[in-house]
């Protein structure tokens, strides 16, 4: 007699996230939103001393020296905490925090990636000022052409962003569907997102991170809310495959230059000319398991 097994079908899997507010990217440059006084305004991971000598990152939100140590890439020191920040409290005097770019080249940055190595290869040699986010230098704008966004933009403003995200994977498992709901953004901006992969922050040879689709921009309507979706080809491979660098995390970036670059995120990255707003606190998407085209 002969026995066979059965294997069952595999099943289309939807799952919902909230993403949570941030000025943060990588824990270096420790926020990607400076203060008047070119003072980190950090929403995210806080680098606190810790027992025995250790780091301790923890969510919290905290005005951080530009002056803080840098470690190499990978590892993290404490960082120089002028004061707390209270961002719940929307008549606290910290919610008039006016928010600037980053000047150029980086402060406090340990990140050794260029962002558009085709339309930019010389953007570490690059030397700017700090902008407030509303008058950061737009490429070859003329005031006739009507730019949107002038007023300053306050941190009571950019902590107010909401955002729901929707992650479907059908049954074939090839592909998975990104599907974004917001609320509260900067009215009349141009967003992007972009993708996380496991391997863009090792610091034995990180990955550039990527878009999230391509193109990856979105424009906020007049009361800061939008909508977004991307399907990308088998996003999240099988942990040991060959080759593989899952998706752990998605990054919304409000775009102080106004631009989309095509398959870079940015040119200078890291608060120079893109600066995080939303994001998942940690690595994410475990659950999901993809297949590469060719698979059957």
């Amino acid at each position: 007699m002969t026995i066979t097994s059965e294997v069952a079908p595999a099943t289309a899997m939807t799952r919902t996230y909230d993403l949570s507010v941030t000025t943060q990217g990588p824990l270096y440059p420790p926020s990607e939103i400076v203060d008047e006084n070119g003072d980190f305004v950090v929403i995210g991971r806080i680098n606190r001393p810790g027992p025995d000598g250790a780091t301790v990152s923890e969510w919290g939100s905290a005005v951080v020296s530009p002056g803080s140590p840098l470690p190499p890439l990978g590892q993290n020191l404490p960082y120089d905490i002028l004061r707390e920040l209270d961002c719940a409290d929307p008549t606290s005097a910290d919610s008039e925090t006016q928010l600037h770019t980053l000047p150029l080249p980086l402060p406090c940055n340990n990140y050794p990636m260029l962002f558009a190595p085709e339309q930019r290869p010389d953007a570490h040699e690059v030397r700017r000022p700090s902008y407030p986010l509303h008058g950061a230098p737009i490429p070859d704008l003329r005031e006739e052409d009507g730019p949107k966004v002038r007023a300053p933009i306050m941190l009571g403003q950019w902590v107010k962003a909401r955002a729901q995200l929707e992650v479907h994977v059908p049954a074939h498992r090839r592909a998975a569907d990104f599907k974004f709901a917001f609320t509260g953004l900067i009215p009349d901006s141009l967003y992007t997102v972009m993708s996380l992969r496991e391997h863009d922050l090792d610091p034995a040879g990180p990955t550039r991170p990527g878009p999230l689709g391509v193109p990856n921009a979105f424009i906020s309507d007049s009361n800061g809310m939008a909508h977004y979706r991307a399907t990308l080809p088998n996003p999240f491979p099988a942990a040991g495959t060959p080759g593989s660098n899952r998706v752990i995390n998605v990054v919304v970036l409000w775009m102080s230059y106004q631009q989309n670059y095509g398959g870079a995120i940015g040119h200078f990255g890291l608060g120079g000319d893109i600066h995080a707003q939303l994001k998942l606190k940690g690595p994410s998407f475990l659950e999901f398991t993809t297949i590469p085209a060719s698979s059957s």
